[in-house]
């Protein structure tokens, strides 16, 4: 089992940054491929970023390529997302989610393990 809690939403303008936050509890979270997902009002959840196991690989939507990075601490079970440039599209509630895959790259909801119950950012215009 693994528990997922997020923080670090909240209210941005446009071109501000914001790092979101998911604490992981268990002692299993380092086997987990971990990934983070949005969703936008009256939207479906979709892919946002993944990260490996170890760390060493990650993968983005091409929407946050170059202004979003994930990373994580198996130390400290936590993972990060560090979101910069923002735009108002990029509004929605950011879910944590922990996957059982040695896959790397953009994966449907339908194969995460695990999810937290989301944080909500909104970026202003």
């Amino acid at each position: 089992q693994v528990q997922l809690v997020e923080s670090g939403g909240g209210l941005v303008h446009a071109g501000d940054s914001r790092r979101l936050s998911c604490a992981a509890s268990g002692r299993t979270f380092s086997r987990y491929a971990m990934a983070w997902f949005r969703q936008a009002p009256g939207k479906e959840r979709t892919f946002v970023a993944e990260i490996s196991w170890s760390g060493g690989s990650t993968y983005y939507a091409d929407s946050v390529k170059g202004r979003f990075t994930i990373s994580r601490d198996n130390v400290k079970n936590t993972v990060y997302l560090q979101m910069d440039s923002l735009k108002p599209e990029d509004t929605g509630v950011y879910y944590c989610a922990a996957v059982n895959t040695t896959f790397t790259g953009a994966f449907p909801p339908e194969y995460v393990n695990y999810w937290g119950k989301g944080t909500l950012d909104t970026v202003s215009s």
